[in-house]
């Protein structure tokens, strides 16, 4: 079946177009938006490791290497589209408009974390494999019912395939024919579980034949196939055909998280071969006439400046309320819990 889903790619490992017929699509102000992106989302990752090896924030899932997937996808989106993110893409959740600041915050366990700008339809990131894809269908399904042109992203790795709410997410959205994108970035691990130990298909791109819906496997490293192809689905879907799903093929820099050790579980050299997504872009520029010495540092400038910003706001939030934890479970407190609530908060107030 591999054969049947080449791997689409526009530019190759050394920044050279190998798809010509994109070359008038591609113009100063996509590449420019491209790599301004990408540079912010990495700077903001970077920060987020060494924030939390200093104990400013908590265990933290970094996405070095899925800047191209994450990003490219989510310019092609409108602004009134859905995200449905997991806990890895928050690469594509602040290209979408998320807040850097509120991103920090919910690495540090806060309810605030959760929250979306008002003019953006972005989901808390999931953290129970595959549960988000249902809601992505689900979101997409209202936006046909309501009989808008507004469409869904669910993101996902390839250990959710493994997931009933995988197939159920599917086959759902490929009944009703609801416009939605299945985004899956394929890193090769499921955390420490490679993707030959995680299914038998030769790819994750061929599920779709089981559900009647369109699917490709791109290059998930090309953040030029990665916006076109993602926009073509989106387009797609906005014509009222149904549900897409994309196999980005791509790799996971670092660890799974920042309480997670690759080297018990990844050979060596595994990886070895990998071309940073932003050097690619940075080899295009160049190649093609793009790459601009003070452009690229006053950009580096900028969003250093941004992500240090949004440390310094997360840092600035008043302590958290207890009650949140208690407050934010149920649309209606049960009396058990209500109870609970009142002995703890009183229990403080001895201390």
């Amino acid at each position: 079946m591999e054969h049947n889903y080449p791997i689409k790619r526009i530019v190759d490992n050394k920044g050279f177009l190998v798809d010509t017929s994109f070359e008038k699509q591609i113009d100063e102000q996509l590449v420019k938006n491209l790599y301004y992106h990408m540079l912010r989302v990495r700077t903001f990752d970077r920060k987020a490791i060494n924030l939390q090896r200093q104990g400013r924030l908590g265990t933290y899932a970094p996405f070095e290497g899925q800047e191209a997937a994450q990003v490219g996808s989510a310019l092609a989106l409108n602004a009134d589209d859905w995200v449905f993110p997991t806990y890895r893409d928050h690469g594509a959740t602040i290209t979408f408009g998320k807040s850097m600041a509120r991103t920090f915050l919910y690495w540090n366990g806060r309810v605030e974390g959760c929250v979306a700008p008002a003019d953006r339809n972005i989901f808390p990131p999931a953290v129970p494999i595959a549960t988000q894809l249902p809601h992505a269908a689900g979101a997409a399904w209202a936006e046909k019912r309501r009989g808008t042109q507004n469409v869904a992203i669910a993101y996902f790795g390839d250990g959710a395939t493994s997931e009933g709410d995988f197939h159920e997410g599917l086959n759902f959205a490929s009944v009703f024919k609801v416009p939605v994108v299945f985004f899956n970035q394929n890193n090769g691990y499921a955390i420490s579980v490679p993707i030959e130990k995680q299914m038998n298909s030769a790819t994750i791109a061929q599920k779709s034949v089981a559900y009647g819906m369109p699917g490709y496997r791109i290059d998930g490293n090309d953040c030029f196939a990665v916006y076109f192809e993602t926009k073509k689905a989106f387009d797609y879907a906005r014509c009222g055909n149904g549900p897409t799903l994309i196999e980005a093929v791509t790799w996971r820099k670092g660890a799974h998280t920042t309480a997670d050790d690759p080297s018990k579980y990844r050979p060596e050299k595994q990886g070895e071969n990998f071309v940073d997504p932003l050097i690619r872009l940075e080899l295009f520029m160049k190649n093609y006439g793009y790459w601009n010495d003070e452009w690229i540092q006053a950009t580096k400038e900028e969003t250093t400046s941004e992500v240090e910003a949004a440390v310094e706001e997360m840092e600035k939030f008043p302590p958290p309320n207890v009650a949140d934890v208690f407050d934010h479970v149920y649309a209606e407190m049960p009396a058990q819990l209500a109870e609970q609530k009142e002995a703890y908060l009183a229990h403080l107030g001895r201390q």
